[in-house]
């Protein structure tokens, strides 16, 4: 197919000294960062004659993303490049001084899944940051969201439970692009900030429409059906239901081994939920939880993704699983025994998690949050870069 869209790093490459002049430059990418010929943003920066590349910067997974989630990247240097590479996961999830020294623009270019705790927006944040501290600008070339950027879903987080999970007071969906986000974070962070616009891009696109090339952002998203389910199905990591890691299907398989997969997709199916559909499997992760045993649960089929609702429809999944295997169901905590739990950092608030044990039903938790998105949605109005259609 033919790109309808033209990334934010095409732009650039067109005339790179227009924007970054003879600047020693540093990047924060990783695989996904590329341009729409699929050539890796490191290599078209190292190889351009008017780009000086100077540092690289990986997020989690690592700036080639050969490493799974939660494991730090060490500093080194690129075997391609021979550039230092230092990590933003980790110990370090600022740019310190010393990592920026002898950078004179830091520039911003990775593939967003559009997902408040997927932890890219928050190396953002600390990047946007670092820049103001440093007094250095960062340029950001803007990227689709791939789950398009007209759909809102999922709470305000509360302020106490900030984390590197949730890193703003936005909802779950915030319906933006990296670009658009950057401004809306910018207004606290007061870097000299320079969005490098798309091309073609429009806010009702789901990114297998705009015609650039799908590479998957990190090792557990691999697809866009994955993308479209994450937002919902990544709460089962604050439980001890596997979401499918090590599997060829992560955040699609749901499943334990003390559940009855066909009791589950029954239950399930009653509810009548929006633009999905379920059907019971059977699955052995290769790692992650329960490693080497077999889970029994459910594959969330996606028909209508334009209806569907992805965080409404994981919470009624885990409502469900609660209620049906309250023995063997448990939150997992993030130190081994004690809180916080890691669901209500995912959440932003320990309300949704009490109010699931309480019986409050799915739907009244959502109506909960319309009031909050309404104003969300006034707030955000002032940073977006592209029209609502």
């Amino acid at each position: 197919m033919k790109a309808k869209v033209t990334a934010g790093v095409d732009v650039l490459l067109r005339k790179p000294s227009a924007i970054l002049g003879s600047s020693r430059v540093g990047l924060i990418t990783n695989p996904a960062g590329v341009t729409n010929k699929l050539v890796s943003t490191i290599d078209a920066f190292y190889r351009h004659p008017q780009i000086d590349l100077v540092a690289l910067y990986g997020p989690e997974h690592g700036v080639r993303g050969d490493l799974q989630d939660g494991i730090p990247e060490k500093h080194y240097r690129d075997p391609a490049t021979g550039l230092p590479v230092s990590s933003l996961y980790g110990e370090a999830e600022k740019p310190s001084a010393d990592m920026l020294e002898g950078v004179e623009a830091l520039v911003f270019d990775i593939q967003d899944v559009g997902v408040r705790f997927y932890t890219y927006i928050s190396t953002l944040k600390y990047a946007l940051e670092a820049a103001a501290e440093e007094g250095i600008p960062l340029i950001v070339l803007d990227r689709p969201n791939p789950i398009k950027g007209d759909s809102i879903e999922g709470n305000i987080p509360d302020p106490g439970f900030a984390s590197f999970v949730c890193s703003y007071l936005i909802p779950i969906r915030y319906g933006m692009t990296i670009g658009e986000l950057a401004q809306f974070i910018n207004s606290e962070a007061r870097a000299n900030l320079r969005v490098v616009k798309m091309e073609g891009w429009r806010r009702c696109m789901w990114f297998d429409v705009t015609g650039l090339p799908w590479v998957q952002p990190s090792p557990n998203i691999p697809t866009l059906e994955t993308a479209t389910v994450y937002p919902g199905t990544c709460f089962f990591e604050g439980t001890n239901i596997s979401e499918g890691r090590g599997t060829t299907r992560p955040f699609e398989y749901l499943g334990a081994p003390w559940i009855d997969g066909a009791k589950w997709a029954e239950e399930l199916s009653s509810l009548g939920l929006s633009g999905v559909m379920f059907r019971s499997c059977h699955f052995t992760p290769t790692f992650s939880k329960y490693k080497g045993e077999q889970c029994s649960g459910v594959q969330v089929h996606v028909l209508n993704r334009d209806i569907y609702m992805p965080v409404k429809t994981a919470l009624q999944m885990i409502a469900s699983a609660y209620n049906l295997w309250s023995e063997d169901f448990e939150w997992r905590s993030v130190e081994e025994g004690e809180q916080p739990y890691y669901f209500d950092l995912l959440a932003g608030t320990d309300s949704v998690m009490k109010a699931i044990t309480r019986g409050v039903s799915i739907d009244e938790i959502v109506e909960s949050w319309q009031d909050d998105l309404e104003s969300f949605m006034e707030q955000r109005n002032r940073y977006l870069l592209y029209g609502e259609r």
